[in-house]
């Protein structure tokens, strides 16, 4: 009889992965500023800020206002595929899951090589069961964006719902590897039960030979 394979309590779905402001030409995203940048929250944005930056900003205070404003930035052509993969994140939040879909889609529409939109898509699917696009959408993520840990662990699940063993733990030890210490310890239980519950299952096979 194959063993049930047990996850832990922390062992739930990563979450959704917003797009914030992409790099300018030249500017390395890891770049240091050798002058201190004002921390005050300025409501006037000012012209230097694009229709997406005006509402990343209030999106990530939280504002509700956000979506109005990256609607805006959807109809002035201003990093189309972003702000529909943004918005579909504040849709599904809202519980509008059809309207969410259609956010993520038609961001991929605009960027098929999106890699969050991708991932935003599979979590989606796996919100609603359909585990064979969520890891369709994982895949694509993780080859886009090699180094983004969040889409190994939700890939892991969905594999070891699927009873796909070998494939979960491998992403999940990539996931690990990608990690802080102290982050790569919350995978170690779920970690544990796959190989547990591979091992059971070679020594089930050895069994009835």
């Amino acid at each position: 009889m194959a063993q049930i394979l047990k996850f832990p309590a922390q062992a739930s779905k990563l979450g959704y992965k917003r797009v914030r402001k992409r790099a300018k030409p030249g500017e390395s995203p890891d770049q240091l500023h050798l002058f201190p940048q004002s921390t005050a929250q300025i409501l006037d944005f000012g012209a230097e800020l694009s229709r997406f930056e005006q509402a990343l900003m209030l999106d990530e205070r939280g504002d509700p206002k956000a979506a109005e404003l990256y609607g805006k930035a959807i109809a002035e052509q201003d990093c189309v595929a972003d702000a529909y993969c943004n918005l579909g994140i504040i849709e599904s939040q809202k519980g509008n899951t059809a309207k969410a879909f259609d956010c993520f889609t038609t961001s991929l529409k605009h960027d098929p090589r999106h890699s969050e939109a991708h991932y935003n898509l599979g979590n989606l699917y796996f919100d609603v069961n359909d585990l064979r696009l969520a890891q369709v959408h994982y895949e694509m993520a993780g080859e886009l964006d090699p180094s983004f840990a969040n889409v190994y662990f939700n890939l892991a699940l969905v594999q070891a719902i699927k009873n796909d063993l070998r494939a979960a733990i491998s992403a999940l030890t990539k996931y690990q590897e990608l990690v802080s210490p102290d982050e790569a310890r919350h995978a170690d239980e779920l970690l544990l039960n796959l190989k547990k519950s591979l091992a059971a299952a070679k020594s089930s096979r050895v069994g009835s030979t």
